[in-house]
């Protein structure tokens, strides 16, 4: 399935039904009174968030929503019939916003919660509503209210509580595919991973956490570069930062990047996008442990992120090195935070 993770839709609540405007005849009644029926209400249309969608593709190719009219009014003061609510299912950790104002209207972060996005029109009085004392023969009956309607943008974000960060071929899919079930697409050039994955995790204690991998990040992210600022939104919501790094990765000339820049790189681009994410606890972690040639590279690496007071990890996804320590810093971490 296709990852879309912005839409645009157009919605219209049903209109309210017009009130009757009627007068009973019955035999042997000289004088039939009013008796028109009140119109039905116009359906709403109403936003779902349900845990079993993951993206915004189905508005991709419905982007024009409408909900029931209600029905008119008849006599008898009979009413009518009200329209049905229009109930759109969209992700969970969906916002919406204005189309003209780019005003958020709600965010729609739990499983089931819903939003009246537009509300159905009320329906017309019919005249049996207006006699009195006074008036004991009205002609008038009202008509059914418009429901509302608008242009609202739907944007996701992804609902995970540790968000893998990282230059491309970082090992961030490898280690999401070695700690749950989740299964990117792998492979030994940069930006292979074009859209975000998740993955649950199980800890100990029956303990279990949403990992999210992140892809894209290079210096000038948040300027669009790469896969830029597109992606930097899915980790807005993590409580705790998991910041990957390949000890042996070379910059752009061909050179060893140094890890502590590495990191700097990254974390200058989180706080361009928010200074509160950037904030949030961190752990870095050596990847590609199996493979590394020089000990006392690690150690020295390992030592200055942890004169900053960063804890460092060393693990290896291919040969299982780390893992299960990593899965223990996160839970605690996730569990105090």
């Amino acid at each position: 399935m296709k990852f879309v993770d912005t839409a645009q839709i157009e919605c219209q609540a049903g209109k309210g039904g017009a009130g009757s405007r009627h007068f009973r005849r019955e035999a042997m009644v000289q004088y039939g009174g009013p008796d028109g029926g009140n119109g039905g209400k116009g359906g709403s249309v109403i936003l779902v968030a349900d845990k079993n969608k993951h993206t915004l593709l189905d508005f991709s190719f419905q982007p024009k929503w409408k909900a029931q009219d209600g029905g008119g009014g008849e006599g008898g003061r009979r009413s009518g019939k009200n329209g049905d609510d229009l109930r759109i299912l969209v992700p969970v950790g969906t916002e919406i916003f204005h189309a003209e104002t780019n005003e958020l209207v709600c965010d729609l972060v739990e499983d089931g919660q819903e939003f009246i996005l537009c509300k159905g029109g009320r329906g017309g009085k019919g005249n049996d509503f207006f006699k009195s004392a006074t008036n004991r023969a009205p002609e008038h009956a009202q008509p059914g209210e418009q429901g509302e309607a608008g242009s609202y943008i739907l944007s996701l974000k992804l609902m995970a509580d540790v968000g893998l960060v990282g230059f491309p071929n970082a090992g961030k899919s490898t280690l999401i595919s070695r700690i749950s079930a989740a299964r990117p697409k792998i492979a030994n050039y940069p930006f292979t991973t074009l859209t975000p994955n998740l993955g649950v995790v199980q800890g100990r204690n029956g303990f279990s956490f949403v990992v999210a991998d992140i892809p894209g990040l290079i210096p000038g992210a948040s300027e669009g570069k790469g896969l830029g600022i597109h992606f930097l939104k899915h980790i807005d919501r993590t409580r705790v930062i998991a910041h990957l790094i390949d000890i042996e990765s070379l910059d752009e000339s061909g050179e060893p990047l140094d890890a502590l820049d590495s990191y700097e790189s990254i974390r200058k681009e989180l706080e361009k996008f928010s200074e509160e994410l950037a904030a949030r606890p961190t752990i870095v972690v050596f990847t590609k442990a199996d493979i590394l040639q020089d000990q006392e590279k690690i150690q020295a690496a390992r030592q200055a992120f942890e004169a900053r007071g960063i804890k460092t990890l060393v693990i290896s996804s291919a040969s299982g090195e780390g893992i299960q320590e990593l899965i223990d810093s996160l839970t605690q971490l996730l569990q105090v935070t």
